[in-house]
């Protein structure tokens, strides 16, 4: 019988599983978001089986690999601006731009070098899916389980797009990284005395290890 247990510091190890997923979903709009993370399972396995050793060898093989998949399953424009909230409106085009890409970068570095690291036993999406706040959004429920039986769970929300989905926020164990993130940021800009270029320079978001043992509500 498998438990739900806190996030541990592995965190970022089973997140960069869970982004595994994305990374094999196909952009098909007349599937429904479920359904495109149901038939990327089989993917991901033939992806990642008894590669491990080659990516930690070759680390920005396994960086270019996760970035040209992202690019087709998340929104990064979308997040860029929903981390930056009421600050982005004053921010110059070229400073939004600029933080997309040094949020991007920083997600993909770290989610890189735990893909090679974290065993897991199995990863599935649960059946029952919420509907999403606004009708072009929808909500994904999955599952991460451990090899040693841990239940590590991971809520995608999902944004319609131009007919397709994409991926604009994650939740796990409870804890908004959306939210997480753009707390960080708007510390950051009290920080830097609202200074956007020093901000976007500095950008390393981080979740404590103790909110991560502590989940969220």
């Amino acid at each position: 019988m498998t438990t739900v247990k806190p996030v541990s510091n592995r965190f970022f190890q089973w997140l960069a599983t869970a982004l595994l997923v994305l990374m094999s979903l196909p952009a098909m709009a007349q599937q429904s978001p479920e359904d495109m993370i149901r038939v990327s399972i089989t993917e991901l396995m033939g992806q990642i089986e008894g590669r491990k050793d080659y990516f930690s060898s070759n680390p920005a093989e396994l960086k270019r690999v996760v970035d040209e998949s992202l690019s087709d399953v998340a929104d990064f424009r979308y997040i860029g601006a929903s981390v930056m909230g009421r600050y982005f409106g004053n921010a110059t085009p070229e400073q939004r731009s600029r933080f997309v890409d040094a949020f991007k970068q920083t997600l993909l570095d770290t989610y890189a070098k735990g893909l090679v690291t974290f065993d897991y036993r199995e990863i599935r999406v649960l059946d029952n899916q919420s509907a999403g706040r606004y009708e072009d959004q929808a909500n994904v429920a999955m599952e991460i389980v451990g090899t040693d039986g841990t239940v590590y769970p991971v809520s995608y929300t999902l944004r319609q797009d131009g007919g397709q989905w994409k991926v604009v926020n994650v939740i796990v164990n409870g804890i908004n990284l959306g939210l997480t993130f753009r707390n960080q940021f708007d510390q950051a800009m009290r920080q830097y005395n609202r200074d956007y270029d020093a901000v976007i320079n500095n950008w390393s978001p981080e979740v404590g290890a103790e909110e991560l043992e502590r989940g969220g509500a």
